[in-house]
Formats: C-alpha cells, sequence, structure tokens
C-alpha cells in the first residue's frame, strides 16, 4: 500500500498522538518540515526558511502528497508559498494575509459584519504617539502581527499608552520585518498602500465571555464544527482555559455561525481551517469579533477527541488531500473536555521539574488527563521564548470528563501531582481555578 506523505510544518512531538489518531492515519506518513524552534526562535527570514524547506522537500525520494500546519506566521504563509510551487492543495497566500494583518483584517471585517470594536492605527514614530480619533480608554496595543499576544497590551490610560508604545517600538521588527516580505507578494488594496508590517493597531477593550469558533472551507462551503469557551484567570487577560463545548445559549451559537461564515467568505479561504476569538456579552447581547486565525487551533486537538471522538487535525489533513473533512459528533468517551494553562504571574527559576516518566504515572493515575511541562529545571521563566506580556506558562494540561466539575478536580490533582516550586516557593504555584 502506499502511504501518502505529509510534510508538517513546525511537527512537535506533542501532537504527534493527536495526528497518529486521526482516521486513516495508518495510510499517511508525517515528515517534520522545519523545526518551531527554527520558526519563531529569534529574528525569523522568511527567504531562508523557504530555502531549508525547499532543500528537503526537492530532495525527497518520493511524492509530496500534502503540506500542512498549525501554527501562525510564519507557518501558515509557509503553507500556501510552498503548496503552491509544489502543487499541493491550499488557500490563497492572500486570503492567509488577509486575516493574519490585523489592520487588514479589520478593514475586510467591517465590509461584511458590524460586529467588531472601533479600531485604528497608531503612529509609533511621532514625537508623541496617540490614540486613533474616536477609540477609547480601556483598549488594546498590538502590532500588526505577534505570536502568542507577544508585545500585546492594554492600557486604561494615557501614561500606559505612551510605554506601552514605546515597549511596542522596540520590539515590533521582529515579526514585523519578515512579514513585510510576505506582504510583498500580494496585491494590496488602496487602503493597504503604505501601511506596512510594522504598524501598531489599537482597539477598543472587549467584555465578556471569550469564544473560539473553528470550522473549515470546502468546495467554496464554509462548516462551523465546533464552539469552544475561553475562560481567563480571574481578574486577568490571560487563558485560564478552553473548554468544549461551549455553554452559551443555542441561538447565540448560531450568531457566531452566522458571522464567522460571512468573514470567512470576505476574506476568500478555501480549502482550509480557521479558528476566530469572540467576545459574546450576555448583558448587551452583542457579539465583537477579536481576531481571525488562519489555521485550526492544535490546542484544541484533544479537547474534540474527548468529545467528538476524532481530532480536529482531521480537516486540516483531509483538507490538503482532498478528501471528506468532516468530523463525528458527540462520538467521544467525555461530555466535556477543556486544555488548561498552568500560569505562573512573576518571575522566578523552575524547581522540582518532574520527568518523562512521572508525567507518564501521572496521565495513568488520571484518566482523561494528559500533560505537557513546558519548563526547564533551573531556567529562569523570562527566559522563554513566546510568552504573553503578563505570564508565564509552565503546562498545559487536557482533561475529558462528565461535567465541568470533573474537569476542575482532575486538573487541580494533575497540578499538585506535578509538584512545580520556584525559587523556594510552595510547590503547585497558582492555578486559580475559581473563576
Amino acid at each position: 500500500m502506499h502511504r501518502k506523505n505529509i510534510f508538517v510544518i513546525g511537527l512537535d512531538e506533542a501532537n504527534l498522538p493527536a495526528l497518529g489518531s486521526i482516521p486513516r492515519a495508518a495510510e499517511y506518513r508525517f515528515h517534520p518540515l522545519l523545526t518551531v524552534d527554527e520558526l519563531q526562535g529569534g529574528e525569523v527570514s522568511v527567504p531562508e526558511l523557504l530555502d531549508k524547506a525547499q532543500g528537503i522537500l526537492d530532495s525527497f525520494d518520493g511524492t509530496i502528497d500534502a503540506i500542512v500546519g498549525y501554527w501562525d506566521f510564519p507557518v501558515s504563509t509557509l503553507v500556501a508559498i510552498l503548496g503552491d510551487r509544489y502543487g499541493t492543495r491550499s488557500t490563497s497566500l492572500e486570503s492567509i494575509v488577509k486575516c493574519e494583518h490585523k489592520y487588514w483584517s479589520r478593514l475586510e471585517q467591517q465590509k461584511v459584519i458590524d460586529e467588531h470594536p472601533r479600531f485604528g492605527r497608531v503612529d509609533l514614530d511621532a514625537d508623541e504617539p496617540r490614540p486613533p480619533e474616536g477609540v477609547r480608554y480601556p483598549m488594546w496595543l498590538k502590532p500588526a502581527l505577534s505570536y502568542s499576544s507577544e508585545l500585546a497590551y492594554s492600557v486604561k490610560n494615557e501614561e500606559e499608552f505612551r510605554e506601552a508604545c514605546a515597549r511596542i517600538k522596540e520590539g515590533i521588527s521582529r515579526v514585523g520585518r519578515p512579514f513585510e516580505h510576505i506582504l510583498q507578494q500580494v496585491d494590496l488594496p488602496p487602503e493597504m498602500a503604505g501601511v506596512g508590517a510594522e504598524v501598531c493597531l489599537a482597539e477598543e477593550a472587549l467584555s465578556g465571555v471569550q469564544v473560539a469558533v473553528e470550522g473549515y472551507v470546502h468546495g467554496g462551503e464554509v462548516t462551523v464544527y465546533g464552539v469552544l469557551d475561553s475562560i481567563n484567570y480571574p481578574g486577568s487577560s490571560c487563558f485560564l482555559r478552553h473548554q468544549y463545548p461551549s455553554g452559551l445559549p443555542e441561538p447565540v451559537q448560531q450568531r457566531l455561525h452566522d458571522v464567522s461564515k460571512r468573514v470567512i467568505r470576505q476574506v476568500g479561504m478555501d480549502e482550509a481551517t480557521f479558528s476566530i476569538e469572540y467576545f459574546y456579552d450576555p448583558g448587551a447581547d452583542a457579539i465583537n469579533l477579536l481576531e481571525i486565525n488562519p489555521r485550526h487551533s492544535q490546542a484544541h486537538a484533544e479537547l474534540f477527541a474527548y468529545v467528538d471522538g476524532v481530532p480536529n487535525h482531521h480537516c486540516m489533513v483531509s483538507l490538503a488531500l482532498g478528501e471528506d473533512p468532516a468530523l463525528p459528533y458527540r462520538e467521544g468517551p467525555y461530555a466535556a473536555a477543556a486544555k488548561w494553562y498552568y500560569r505562573w504571574f512573576a518571575d522566578g527559576v523552575a524547581h522540582q521539574v518532574p520527568e518523562r516518566e512521572e508525567i507518564d504515572r501521572i496521565e495513568r493515575e488520571i484518566p482523561g488527563a494528559r500533560v505537557e511541562v513546558g519548563v526547564e529545571e533551573g531556567r529562569k521563566l523570562s527566559d522563554a521564548t513566546d510568552q504573553d506580556s503578563y505570564s508565564f506558562e509552565l503546562a498545559h494540561i487536557s482533561t475529558g470528563g462528565d461535567s465541568e466539575e470533573d474537569l476542575r478536580r482532575k486538573y487541580d490533582r494533575c497540578v499538585a501531582a506535578l509538584g512545580l516550586a520556584f525559587d523556594g516557593t510552595e510547590p503547585g504555584g497558582r492555578h486559580l481555578t475559581n473563576d
């Protein structure tokens, strides 16, 4: 039997089990194409990454049946560029950039929906940068492109605005400069003339319940296959967990479906997955779109496997191969699932970090739990890359259960069993599940 060769840009060990459990996985052979460190570490050079990827692909002795990826820039753009060069299926580069360039994305959104915050550009080169006209405090300042909310700041007044502008100006080129290379390869509309990639965006802060909508486009038809709740740490903008399925009322979820389909059609995606983040304000019964990701969320893979029976990687692989991307519905072993982000909110040095054997024991003793530790023994937390502006991720913990209470109980057991400590603090840290 000929096994189809699927090249995964940024293939990592954490996602191998999910990829290996999709339907017909025995018919596929997954090949790594560039490492996560190469793709996101330090200054990114798109031409160098393309050259290296092409060298690997050109030297491969076999068919190249699909090129896929589940990370943000530059992975999503590399999938489109390499797909065009090697004749594999993907959405257009222009549709990817319309999603990932936050300012261009807002311009496209406002053509078809009203469910978005007030926004505008900030001139970082001005002697005294000012908020855009009509955008009020509190607001978020962020680069047009960033990793994991890097350089995204919540500001409530003029002093915080100035401080955030200074930090963003200092660090914006790390991702902005390589993104400029991508912008030069697409036809820009008049409203994007002179904007560039190193641009700062201001958006009025949103409030309410944060949710994620996942779906795909196949044959020009947009399908939404899941809505998840994204719950923050109390008093923080940092994710505590993603929980599936969403607890929002069905009419609200249907509105999310409708808005998602309109914006995805507008940006012109096809034969690709997407994940869109929203806020829903129950008091005002208002939906607001936060951002569009031109890829499915690998962080949700186990949640779909726990509840529906198949990880969402299935949609990505199937679309790339021209096969049916549909997911089963509620055929998994659990009624609910959550992906938890165990965080620390101050810098420190990690101690008592468990080895893989200890983590395997924890997973055996707590059914429906999977643990991925992201810190290293004796390493300072602030030395890690791709952290948000307010916290440090210690571990990702996925749990499946019969209820939300069951999910919490398994998470708390995992945190206690890990026993992480920092600079003489008590093991366990601040995981704050009392939201």
